[in-house]
């Protein structure tokens, strides 16, 4: 069971951009923007785990840039195994060392649930984060890249999001 965990972590982790795709939004005209993950796992960092703990932290650092403008959007997830694939949960970002107790699953984030297919993990999940806001989210973690489809919606409009997933490359 960790194996396949392990499997999925390896590709979701790394530093990655998606400069390439970003060139060719920009020739073509379009409004797109540059972004940037950097993702590491981070179990030593957190204190008392328990000994039979089957499961792996890792900190997502994104970063977003349009017109000029760099938004920082750091999370943490703990990637666990089920039944059913590889579960992606949300948990509050704390601000300093912590404690394994202390951690808060995120009440906002429905863990997304990704399956294997031909050597790619995929999935997602939608979140319910107010009763007028939809968050939704697609990833497909590969070794060429990662994609990533993250929408917002309020009162079924979209406020965040495009079209095409943000396809970052490893660096």
């Amino acid at each position: 069971i960790m194996m396949e965990i392990k499997k999925f972590v390896e590709l979701m982790t790394g530093e990655f951009d998606n400069k390439e795709q970003f060139m060719e939004m920009k020739e073509a005209g379009k409004s797109f923007p540059y972004a940037q993950h950097i993702n590491t796992v981070c179990n030593d960092k957190i204190k008392n785990i328990p000994e039979d703990f089957n499961g792996i932290f890792v900190v997502e650092e994104s970063y977003y840039e349009t017109d000029g403008k760099r938004h920082a959007s750091p999370h943490l997830f703990l990637i666990t195994d089920s039944n059913a694939g590889v579960i992606l949960s949300s948990y509050e970002i704390p601000m300093k060392s912590v404690d394994y107790s202390e951690l808060k699953k995120s009440e906002k984030f429905t863990p997304a649930l990704y399956k294997e297919n031909n050597g790619s993990w995929e999935g997602g999940s939608v979140s319910q984060f107010t009763p007028v806001m939809i968050f939704r989210l697609w990833e497909r973690f590969s070794e060429a890249c990662l994609e990533v489809s993250e929408s917002m919606e309020v009162n079924g409009k979209r406020t965040f999001g495009y079209d095409v997933p943000i396809i970052y490359k490893r660096v």
